[in-house]
């Protein structure tokens, strides 16, 4: 079996709706699986910087525009198999505050995008290292309130 790393940057975007604060989160198209908008870095750029991966998949995936607040201090890291590739896949995320857009306007990419809110994402998040992301990024977000 072919062995391949990667790395990818993504964004845990939040949204203030009148007293509540809503998340992003998408249904990956293929796996089904809900998680938050990542993508490779440097798949449509070279020298891509992270920071703009991360926007630039939010935007594609997310359908939204938003600002980067922080970049969370743990990447998320898990491996995955692909055909005959077993994939090591590294993901940095950044907690992010939506600006425009509509989730609606994802890509092809993601089958669902939408806002839920902070208990109903932990209910929906896929996967454990996505939820481990979600904790750090909460903790975040509280400490800059």
């Amino acid at each position: 079996m072919k062995f391949r790393n990667e790395v990818s940057a993504g964004g845990i975007v939040f949204k203030k709706v009148q007293e509540k604060i809503l998340w992003l989160i998408v249904q990956h198209s293929q796996h089904k699986g809900w998680v938050f908008p990542k993508g490779l870095i440097g798949d449509k750029k070279e020298n891509e910087p992270m920071e703009e991966a991360a926007l630039r998949e939010v935007g594609e995936e997310g359908g939204v525009k938003a600002k980067i607040i922080v970049k969370l201090s743990k990447p998320v890291s898990y491996m995955y198999r692909f055909k005959d590739m077993l994939i090591r896949k590294t993901v940095y995320y950044f907690l992010m505050e939506y600006i425009s857009g509509d989730p609606k306007n994802h890509d092809w990419e993601v089958s669902d995008a939408k806002f839920l809110r902070e208990e109903e994402i932990q209910k929906t998040l896929s996967f454990k290292s996505d939820k481990e992301a979600f904790e750090q990024a909460l903790n975040l977000f509280l400490q800059k309130k």
